[in-house]
């Protein structure tokens, strides 16, 4: 069994891993929100709710300790929120983290360029992959909420193939990537639906 803490419990891919995981596996779940009273239908007692800001070190750093797999799925400060996972991971001596970021990051996608706004997800990539943790990051494609899994990946460095991807196959990735110990470590993956 794994101990998983999942970071931005509420958003949209991390609702439906929580489902995955809780479906598909026995592991036990720590959701770390700023609001729990966002999460709904959740009666499972391999679930443990924690409300805080990944931004408060304190309480991220009592929350990671005794898990196995960090997944985080934030907005917001993404730089300092990178900074401060990986301070926290390396004071409790947690490795694993899958953390989900944007295409576009190493403009690696055929045709376009993104300007500014996505300098956030570049400089927390930065942050991860400077680090000795055992990350994956994923940088999914637009996504979408059709029920399907459906998804290739492409490495750090090949050009991005597609355009959009079902919030259920990335869903479908992080459970895979958390319940297989060295599965994709120290990646960096895009993630899309095959054209």
């Amino acid at each position: 069994m794994t101990n998983i803490l999942v970071l931005g419990a509420n958003g949209g891919i991390a609702r439906v891993a929580i489902d995955l995981f809780l479906k598909e596996t026995d592991n036990q779940l720590t959701l770390y929100l700023r609001n729990s009273s966002r999460l709904r239908n959740l009666e499972s007692n391999r679930v443990t709710v924690i409300e805080g800001d990944v931004l408060d070190k304190e309480k991220l750093k009592n929350a990671v300790i005794g898990h196995d797999v960090v997944y985080a799925n934030l907005a917001g400060s993404l730089e300092q929120m990178a900074k401060t996972v990986v301070e926290t991971m390396n004071e409790t001596n947690i490795k694993r983290l899958i953390w989900i970021s944007s295409m576009g990051i190493y403009d690696e996608v055929p045709g376009q360029r993104y300007s500014t706004i996505l300098d956030p997800y570049r400089k927390s990539a930065e942050i991860i992959e400077a680090s000795d943790l055992d990350y994956t990051i994923l940088r999914p494609g637009w996504f979408t909420n059709k029920d399907e899994i459906d998804y290739e990946t492409t490495q750090k460095g090949e050009p991005f193939k597609g355009h959009e991807i079902s919030r259920q196959s990335v869903a479908d990735l992080v459970v895979k990537l958390a319940t297989s110990p060295g599965l994709e470590v120290r990646k960096s993956l895009g993630v899309s639906k095959p054209e």
